[in-house]
């Protein structure tokens, strides 16, 4: 097991990574109490898979440990699904005390947290992220949230978790296309913070593709480090925080465009990546080269790298809902080099060249479009 700690303070906490950590009691027993509740949040998929090896883990530490089983997918993140989390903690009167556990992938952690960060103005929680997006990602630096039609993530709150752990063993039962959208925020990582990782990427892609384990978990554990330090220096996103966020500003825009649920969030930031890369070469920050470079290792990681044919008037519309915005000015994660990342507001005439390269349409668009753009990207 590796353990990667995220340095907050008194809020600080370790994530815990390896082989079969969620058949182990003794994995949570930083977070035991006897006296407690547990309930674990999970979906219709993860639930027949991992709940009961969960719910044995727990027993020794917990006085009783209780479940709450959500529809599963991106469409479901929203106020009336959030709402049974609150149901579940009522109707089996939760206290203070009670450890809420997030089982699942980012969808499970982003609601299970924003559920711990309301119910009585804050409960314990722990991510026990079973995608490779939610262990690299989505699971560590507290953000929560729900989708709302106009803005993906738009309602939540910065809560962090007691405790991750990220047991490598859940990956084995990922579709092809869920791991590819993991790949997506690994590529990420390295693309904004580490040229070295990046050049790792290039030569184990096709180990991660098919989860090496020794692959997978160094990959894991150097996502891990690079967002934990980000987090440490700037937790509530007033700043540095926001390069987490490259290829995401597309990436929100084509997930809201059409709507929540069909293409995963992976998806829509690898391609999100591909046009931010090429806005950063059309403002000079960037050599074409190393464009090309994170394309390629976007397809290799079964990415898409155009986008959907939406209207280019939609994806602009959609972009001026995003929280790294002000005063109205649209603010891009942007990469000044492989490795290095930076924020700032783009020329109008750049952003439009790029998303037109990479598959908006000039013109109207329609339902009938958006089915094609479907079958022709995704991957």
């Amino acid at each position: 097991m590796t353990i990667v700690r995220v340095e907050l303070d008194q809020r600080a906490y370790d994530i815990r990574i390896g082989a079969g950590l969620l058949a182990r009691p003794e994995s949570f027993v930083q977070v035991a109490a006897p006296k407690a509740h547990a309930l674990i949040v999970s979906n219709t998929s993860v639930a027949p898979l991992y709940m009961q090896r969960l719910q044995q883990a727990l027993a020794p530490h917990f006085a009783q440990v209780l479940h709450c089983v959500l529809p599963d997918g991106e469409e479901h993140k929203d106020w009336r699904t959030l709402t049974q989390v609150f149901d579940a903690l009522l109707e089996h009167r939760c206290d203070r005390k009670t450890t809420l556990f997030a089982l699942g992938g980012g969808v499970i952690g982003d609601m299970a947290g924003f559920a711990a960060a309301s119910y009585m103005r804050g409960v314990p929680f722990v991510q026990v992220p079973t995608t490779l997006l939610a262990q690299v990602d989505s699971s560590v630096g507290g953000k929560t949230a729900i989708n709302h039609p106009l803005g993906k993530n738009m309602i939540g709150a910065f809560y962090q978790p007691r405790l991750v752990v990220a047991d490598i063993d859940t990956l084995r039962t990922l579709p092809a296309a869920e791991v590819s959208a993991g790949l997506a925020e690994i590529i990420k990582h390295g693309a904004i913070a580490d040229a070295t990782f990046f050049d790792w990427l290039e030569t184990h892609m096709d180990r991660l593709r098919v989860l090496d384990p020794e692959a997978v978990a160094h990959a894991v554990r150097r996502s891990c480090e690079i967002k934990a330090a980000v987090v440490a220096q700037d937790e509530t996103e007033t700043g540095l925080r926001a390069i987490l966020n490259f290829g995401h500003t597309f990436g929100h825009a084509i997930e809201a465009g059409l709507g929540y649920g069909q293409w995963l969030h992976g998806e829509a930031v690898g391609a999100g990546m591909v046009i931010a890369a090429d806005v950063s070469v059309r403002l000079g920050l960037l050599d074409a080269t190393s464009a090309t470079r994170l394309r390629e290792l976007t397809r290799r990681a079964g990415l898409p790298v155009q986008a959907p044919p939406l209207p280019l008037a939609r994806y602009l519309e959609l972009m001026q809902v995003d929280k790294k915005n002000e005063a109205g000015s649209v603010r891009y994660v942007l990469l000044q080099g492989l490795g290095h990342a930076l924020l700032r507001p783009a020329p109008a005439g750049a952003v439009r060249a790029s998303l037109l390269a990479h598959g908006a349409q000039a013109g109207a668009s329609g339902p009938a479009a958006q089915g094609k753009a479907m079958a022709s990207t995704a991957p």
